[in-house]
């Protein structure tokens, strides 16, 4: 059975940072990426950074700069620097892998507030 264990999120203020992390088990495949998403209760979900088996990274524009996405693919762990964190941060944070263009496994989520 395939789990993804987000951990990390919690409520925080403004301009302060956080860690994600994502350890998955329970599965043998080559993955071609892992990543986080992150989205509000009934919203669609949007990719924040991605990290491909090769080492490539890419992110949403709004995080570019704050935040970084670490890890190894091939051992199945990354991690999600968040800094400067500011409130439309806010969302749910999902680990995300890509075994294929078009084979996808979803994490249960972490929270993330930035309030004051």
């Amino acid at each position: 059975q395939v789990q993804l264990v987000e951990s990390g999120g919690g409520s925080v203020q403004p301009g302060s940072a956080l860690r994600l992390s994502c350890v998955v088990s329970g599965i043998d495949s080559r993955f071609n990426a892992m990543a986080w998403y992150r989205g509000l209760p009934g919203k669609q979900r949007e990719m924040v950074a991605r990290l491909s088996r090769t080492g490539v990274t890419s992110y949403e524009d709004p995080a570019k700069g704050r935040f970084t996405i670490s890890g190894d693919v091939a051992k199945k762990e990354i991690f999600l620097q968040m800094d400067t964190l500011r409130p439309d941060d806010t969302a749910v944070y999902y680990c995300n892998i890509e075994i294929t263009w078009n084979s996808q496994i979803w994490g249960r989520g972490t929270w993330v507030n930035v309030s004051s």
